[in-house]
């Protein structure tokens, strides 16, 4: 599985730049790391017709969101929309590291996103993120007719934990937990937190994600070792998945994810939910936050655009 030369880049940059393994720092010192890498790996963030802050009410406190509308649509209109989970091992990330992409996004599909700053790991552990992402998700589509977006036309999504917390979401919602979902948008999600897949045993090193630092994400967001279990951590545990919202499960060779969500996507396929399944053989997790440097970030961004398109028309 030959690399793509633009993420080797990357590898070469934090190698030549002697940034530390995140499960070697403290989820502070690890969300500094984070935050910092954002000028150099993304693009500038694109202009929107809107973006503006606002709070959902959640069982842990206030939950921050951001909305954002397509470029040249009418104030008012009534948009599609994508709620969005941000990835970063729940522990990393917030509203601003994926507001580049979250942008752009909200361009390519024209619609309206709005992302979800779910409180983090280890401060807040498991089910928290999925408590804070349920009651925000709740919100935005009992608020939809104030927010301009159309809750016939919604789809959840992320990248990485965010398409973790996706597809829980999406799982809720065909249990009526949440409100309908019409599309779930999974990108390189965390699928199984037992970890046995073979891909742990194949990216061990030399990447931004490897085994080591998928444990330390792990260890951090789950309160005990029975949460492994447990589906709205695990959710290709979930006993089944029939009846869940069509997907696009998006994966990467160069990633530990990569054979719990190839089969996430199987397992769709088989209990009956339309899932189409996008593979790059030659990328590493996390190329969607790169686009600065990692040109297949915009085709993703692009595709992603298309099926989402489809879904809602």
């Amino acid at each position: 599985m030959v690399l793509d030369p633009d993420a080797q880049r990357v590898l070469d940059m934090i190698k030549a730049a002697g940034r530390p393994p995140f499960n070697t720092l403290t989820p502070e010192e690890a969300r500094g790391f984070f935050s910092a890498g954002r000028t150099i790996l993304q693009p500038d963030p694109p202009e929107v017709a809107e973006a503006r802050d606002l709070e959902a009410p959640g069982p842990n406190g206030a939950v921050k969101l951001r909305l954002y509308r397509a470029f040249g649509t009418e104030n008012g209109a009534v948009l599609p929309v994508l709620i969005f989970y941000h990835g970063g091992g729940w522990v990393l990330g917030d509203l601003d590291s994926h507001d580049q992409v979250c942008r752009a996004i909200a361009n390519a599909a024209v619609c309206c996103v709005i992302a979800v700053d779910y409180r983090l790991a280890p401060e807040l552990k498991f089910p928290g993120a999925i408590s804070d992402s349920a009651a925000a998700t709740r919100w935005i589509l009992a608020n939809a007719a104030d927010l301009a977006i159309d809750p016939a036309r919604a789809a959840v999504g992320g990248d990485s934990a965010g398409g973790n917390i996706a597809a829980v979401m999406a799982i809720m919602a065909r249990d009526t937990y949440l409100p309908p979902i019409a599309f779930q948008l999974l990108i390189y999600p965390a699928t199984d937190m037992g970890m046995g897949h073979e891909s742990y045993q194949r990216i061990t090193e030399g990447y931004p994600l490897v085994a080591s630092t998928m444990k330390w994400f792990i260890d951090h967001y789950l309160a005990n070792a029975a949460d492994v279990a447990d589906w709205r951590a695990s959710p290709l545990r979930a006993a089944s998945l029939a009846g869940t919202a069509p997907a696009m499960v998006v994966t990467c060779a160069h990633d530990p994810l990569c054979d719990e969500a190839v089969d996430y996507a199987r397992r769709l396929d088989r209990e009956g939910v339309p899932v189409t399944h996008l593979h790059y053989n030659d990328q590493m997790h996390g190329f969607l936050t790169m686009g600065k440097l990692i040109r297949a970030s915009q085709s993703l961004i692009d595709t992603v655009a298309v099926a989402l398109k489809r879904a809602w028309n």
